[in-house]
């Protein structure tokens, strides 16, 4: 269980081999180095290669169904939530001007770290589809942010426009009535399942097919890829690392809770949140944490457990420095159009990464952000092998962050009443 498996009980409960995926890269990994000049390597190639490739387009293909299921019954949950009184809109409040700029600061300060510390980039694997959506400029970037058809901006790659239409779409359905609303929200509900259905199949094999791509990424870049994955892990979580030192000022500023209370209210739930990687595990601890802190029974009671369900303050931010840093690792240059692009498309599909398990969240998270900013998509077939880790960071982070809103949800609860 990882920290995006929370949420909406309707969507299937899939596990997904993250330790043998990790272990499918590194042994590929591995091989490829030491077979490096012998006459075993051509053989081997010639059967990782087009396994790698395959595996890649399977992923990819699920990418933009599985979005608009989640996206459209995300923004649904959304709006319900909102609808339920005067503490739901403060905590909706809280949550989205926190996700936005979630999304703003990593579109700063991954850049800016690749500046201080950069990589190097790495060849593609062998057979890995290298081809780039294009971004257009400025002018054009905006013309086309809604499609004249939107069934040709889908086979186009135009993610943008289509995550956007399927965002219209859903604040369309919550103006109508309930009947039309539910029949629509169950089959965009069950496109979601299916999906996820879907990539779990796919991922049941990601050993295999992280091995193979590891195998050529090996052969293509040598040991230099052992210290890429490294540098990665170190840069993307500092992104996350951001939202768990900020959330201690949100505390003591907007809940005006002492520090060192805080820290030591929310040490518990952060100890759950590291050893099970699970937002929803972390809920009791949380609780706990919350009484420790003198807040509201009726607060903590609702804020919690809406938090974790819509609220996940560390993934625009990781997300788009994973896809940045996809980027600096395919040496495929971004403009600030395609910065602007991928921090909106990472901001909207937030709003449908729940119930996931890390991931499978990762593909859906990061698949669009990076169509959307025209990066190649062969190094998140890399990267996802060693989400585990970071995952760790983004379930403290976002452990962290839920307390301290629900203590500022909590204060104006008291000033309000």
């Amino acid at each position: 269980m990882t920290d995006a498996d929370a949420g909406r009980s309707g969507l299937p409960e899939i596990r997904v081999p993250g330790l043998a995926t990790l272990a499918g890269l590194v042994l590929g990994l591995v091989t490829g180095m030491a077979l490096a000049g012998t006459a075993a390597l051509p053989p081997m190639l010639a059967v990782a290669e087009p396994i790698g490739a395959l595996w890649l387009k399977a992923l990819q293909m699920t990418i933009l169904p599985l979005v608009m299921g989640l996206m459209f019954t995300g923004i649904l949950d959304t709006a319900a939530a909102a609808g339920a009184g005067a503490m739901a809109r403060r905590t909706l409040g809280f949550i989205v001007g926190i996700l936005a700029l979630s999304a703003v600061s990593s579109s700063l300060l991954m850049p800016l770290l690749l500046r201080l510390f950069p990589g190097h980039a790495i060849a593609p694997p062998a057979g890995a589809a290298t081809a780039e959506p294009a971004v257009p400029h400025l002018a054009d970037f905006i013309a086309s942010l809604l499609p004249t058809n939107v069934v040709a901006a889908a086979g186009e790659g135009a993610m943008l426009p289509v995550i956007l239409f399927t965002a219209l779409f859903a604040l369309a359905t919550t103006r109508l009535a309930e009947a039309p609303r539910r029949q629509l929200g169950l089959l965009f509900e069950g496109l979601a399942a299916a999906m996820i259905v879907v990539v779990g199949w796919v991922l049941r094999v990601g050993p295999l097919g992280v091995f193979a791509l590891g195998l050529s990424l090996a052969v293509s870049s040598g040991a230099a890829a052992l210290g890429t994955l490294a540098h990665y892990l170190v840069l993307v979580s500092l992104c996350g690392a951001v939202f768990l030192i900020g959330a201690y000022p949100l505390a003591a500023l907007a809940g005006r809770q002492p520090l060192v209370r805080f820290a030591r209210a929310v040490l518990p739930g952060q100890v759950v949140a590291v050893s099970t990687q699970s937002s929803l595990a972390s809920l009791p601890a949380m609780l706990g944490s919350c009484r420790a802190l003198r807040l509201r029974t009726s607060t903590a009671e609702f804020v919690l457990p809406l938090a974790v369900t819509l609220f996940r303050a560390t993934s625009p931010a990781m997300n788009m420095g994973v896809c940045i840093y996809a980027a600096h690792m395919a040496g495929h240059p971004l403009s600030a159009t395609a910065i602007a692009a991928g921090a909106l498309v990472a901001f909207v599909t937030t709003f449908g990464t729940v119930s996931l398990p890390g991931t499978i969240s990762f593909i859906a998270s990061t698949g669009p952000i990076a169509a959307a900013m025209g990066v190649p998509l062969w190094p998140l077939g890399i990267l996802v092998a060693v989400e585990m880790l970071p995952d760790i960071m983004r379930t403290l982070a976002n452990v962290t962050m839920d307390v301290a809103v629900t203590a500022a949800v909590d204060l104006r609860q008291e000033e309000a009443g």
